[in-house]
């Protein structure tokens, strides 16, 4: 694991970004994010192992939503995960990077991080959201991910850690070179 602590003038706690690498439907946080489809019924990737993780609750509950837009988010119950809640957001599919995408992913991590501001919520854990079957480029997400949450937290917050569970090798690698790059981690 590979943390940075933010040091904000007049906190008492300096809110915590970590890197691990592992599967997010094992964190125990107050919500993980599901990289999810505007559906929010479930597919494959990180937001199928969620689904299936939680149980039927979890699909019964997003049946109530109506869906959710792209660069958007919606909470509902952790169900059987470890988690409390589930912050399900939509990324957007990578079409070379020209047709808002960047500021559609930064939305989605934005979003998230507003609803469990929302919600009182203390600690978020994120998947590297639309870098899978949505083809973002790692590097460019991983980027936009840390920047975005960075500027969240330097704000007034009841964020105090917010951990990217990255599944692969490849993943945590991009991860830990834009920690370096953003945040001097």
């Amino acid at each position: 694991m590979k943390h940075v602590d933010l040091e904000i003038p007049g906190r008492k706690t300096a809110p915590r970004i970590e890197l691990v690498q592992g599967d997010i439907t094992r964190e125990a946080c107050d919500a993980i994010v599901n990289a999810a489809n505007q559906s929010l019924l479930g597919g494959g990737g990180v937001d199928g192992a969620i689904h299936r993780a939680a149980g039927p609750e979890l699909l019964a509950e997003c049946r109530t939503l109506g869906g959710c837009e792209t660069g958007d988010a919606k909470i509902t119950g952790g169900y059987a995960l470890p988690a409390e809640h589930v912050i399900h957001t939509v990324g957007p599919v990578y079409h070379g990077g020209e047709k808002g995408e960047p500021e559609l992913l930064a939305s989605a991590y934005r979003r998230s991080l507003e609803v469990a501001r929302e919600h009182g919520l203390r600690s978020v854990a994120f998947p590297s959201i639309s870098t899978g079957a949505y083809r973002f480029p790692i590097e460019r997400a991983a980027r936009i991910a840390l920047c975005t949450v960075r500027a969240h937290l330097e704000d007034e917050t009841s964020i105090e850690r917010v951990r990217f569970v990255l599944f692969g090798d490849r993943d945590y690698a991009a991860y830990e070179e834009a920690l370096g790059e953003v945040l001097g981690g």
